[in-house]
Order: structure tokens, then C-alpha cells, then sequence
């Protein structure tokens, strides 16, 4: 899938110029899986980091992008290895997965992971506080 010739030799500056570049159904599921991560994460920062989506939560929390065949999600190594019997259908690597665009993405299984990156992120964060 290519970006719209408008955006195809720009770099996004946003997420919503990210999005804009994709098809109407795909713009649908990236602006889906955008809304999921605000709200599980509502203090992350929204970022464009590796030509990517990303939200920010005292360092990367998830990535997510858009390509011919799937959507790509980027929730780090602990997750996928968290959620590996739930990814079980799907192909994923150390820390990413990917959601072909010919089936329904997991809305769902997307929530428990970022839920999972900020409990991990805060908790991370506790354990350094508590060393200084």
C-alpha cells in the first residue's frame, strides 16, 4: 500500500498526517487503534518516531504503522512475550506483530497490551524513584 502522492515524499509530522496518507478503511483501523491507546494510555504523548506512530510514556510505549498486507503493532519484546498464547495466529517477532488488513484486527488484544506497557512503564518508573 502506498501513502498518497501527497504524502508519499513527505515525511508525517503527526499522526493525523500519518493516517491521512492511507485509504479510507485503513485510516479507519489506525485511527481505531490511535483512540485505543489514548484512552489506555492518557498521559502518553503522541509522537512520530521511526517514520511510525508512536506514543511516548517516560520512553516509547507502542508504535503502530500501516503497510500493504497488515498493520503493523510494536508493543516491545515483554508484551508480545506476555500475550504470545493470544498471538498465537498471528506472525509476530521478538517485539512486534502483525495484523493482516484481510481479517479483524483485535481491538481487544491491542487494549491488554498498551494496559500491560503502562502498568510495566509506571512500574519501571516506581522501581527508578526508588533507587535515587
Amino acid at each position: 500500500m502506498k501513502r498518497s502522492p501527497t504524502n508519499h515524499y513527505s515525511q508525517p509530522k503527526s499522526i493525523d498526517e500519518y493516517i491521512a496518507g492511507f485509504p479510507q478503511d485503513v485510516q479507519e483501523t489506525l485511527q481505531r487503534i490511535r483512540d485505543i491507546v489514548s484512552q489506555a494510555a492518557p498521559d502518553a504523548e503522541e509522537a512520530i518516531k521511526y517514520q511510525m506512530p508512536t506514543f511516548v510514556l517516560h520512553g516509547n510505549l507502542v508504535h503502530f504503522a500501516a503497510f500493504q498486507k497488515h498493520i503493523g503493532f510494536y508493543p516491545t519484546p515483554s508484551a508480545i512475550e506476555a500475550f504470545n498464547s493470544e498471538l498465537a495466529g498471528y506472525k509476530w517477532a521478538k517485539g512486534s506483530v502483525q495484523f493482516p488488513l484481510k481479517r479483524s484486527v483485535p481491538f481487544t488484544l491491542i487494549r491488554k497490551m498498551v494496559e500491560y506497557r503502562v502498568k510495566e512503564t509506571r512500574g519501571k518508573l516506581a522501581v527508578n524513584k526508588q533507587m535515587k
